[in-house]
């Protein structure tokens, strides 16, 4: 196994190039760790080591993961969400514990919050909707990125309006956060929800608006018609 992350790893700096080493930290608040990789790039590499890996038994999978996760490399966090949403036939409710021990030890941006959770969490809970409880229980986490993940988890199924009722619990938790990666996670959760549900999420931001932070409110309504919009962001 070792020699899988060597080469891998190898190959991420191979294919590391100028121009993304010098913009990558832009989109970061916190200082990052990175090769310089772009994303297309690392998907390909992601897919050729795959290969190799899906032979592997699941306690072997689960151990490469674990490492590239340790390394704090953004691209090596990527590789992670790349692989798992292939491995999902062989997934079940209780790995969701080691998904959040992942995410509460290892997870330290939003992208490499947001790739894990849109699909190797989210895709966990639409095949077992059972574990929802469990993923909401993370909006009360004194981690942000487990609060974050609590909404980003649903952002896929959201988008066909799946599991609304839990997406507005978690809300109602997230709601006057002061972080703002948890602001603009239960705001986008909010947003994807209301391509198929525009009335109860435009309620929603409405009868909160006085307290909901704006920042919150205007990834809510993203999608909205412009007067609804105009409507949800006046001040009462």
């Amino acid at each position: 196994m070792s020699s899988i992350l060597a080469e891998l790893r190898e190959e991420l700096k191979a294919n590391a190039d100028q121009q993304t080493q010098k913009t990558f930290q832009r989109f970061f608040k916190e200082q990052v760790k990175y090769y310089g990789v772009k994303v297309p790039a690392v998907g390909k590499i992601a897919k050729k080591y795959w290969k190799q890996v899906k032979l592997l038994g699941k306690p072997a999978i689960f151990s490469l993961c674990e490492d590239l996760f340790q390394s704090n490399y953004t691209e090596e966090a990527f590789v992670v969400s790349s692989w798992l949403p292939n491995y999902l036939d062989n997934l079940e409710p209780s790995d969701l514990a080691i998904f959040k021990r992942w995410i509460d030890c290892y997870i330290s941006n939003w992208a490499e919050c947001d790739s894990f959770c849109n699909h190797t969490v989210g895709d966990l809970i639409q095949k077992y909707p059972e574990v929802i409880d469990e993923v909401k229980s993370w909006a009360k986490s004194k981690n942000r990125w487990l609060k974050r993940a609590s909404a980003v988890s649903l952002i896929v199924p959201a988008k066909k309006g799946e599991f609304l009722e839990d997406a507005l619990e978690i809300c109602d938790v997230l709601l006057q956060d002061e972080d703002d990666i948890v602001q603009k996670g239960y705001g986008w959760l909010l947003k994807e929800e209301s391509r198929m549900h525009q009335k109860e999420i435009y309620d929603y931001v409405v009868k909160n608006r006085t307290i909901m932070p704006r920042t919150a409110l205007r990834y809510a309504i993203e999608l909205m018609p412009k007067e609804l919009k105009a409507e949800a962001m006046r001040k009462d």
